[in-house]
């Protein structure tokens, strides 16, 4: 298994409900998929570097875990058609 890191930016629009709910999908897609969570990184709302639909803050997460090679490809299949993520980034943690 190799070590990744999901960035995940949700909307600032939504109730924090909402937007635990959707973290909790992204980890839950994660595990069904046969990931293992190794931590979560919850950076709050930040200032978006430009403005994504409309909206200039968001919640950033950062999610790292242990899975198999193609399992990013199948997360980000999922992220791409969740309500209320912004942007998401699946990259390799790999120390060289």
């Amino acid at each position: 298994m190799k070590k990744y890191e999901l960035a995940l930016v949700v909307s600032a629009k939504v109730e924090d409900e909402v937007r635990v709910a959707v973290v909790d999908k992204a980890k839950d897609a994660i595990t069904s998929l046969g990931g293992q969570i190794t931590n979560v990184d919850d950076w709050g709302k930040k200032q978006l570097a430009y403005e994504i639909q409309k909206m200039n803050e968001g919640f950033y997460y950062f999610i790292q875990f242990d899975a198999e090679p193609t399992i990013p490809g199948e997360l980000e299949q999922r992220l791409r058609i969740m309500d209320n993520v912004l942007r998401y980034l699946v990259v390799n943690a790999e120390e060289d």
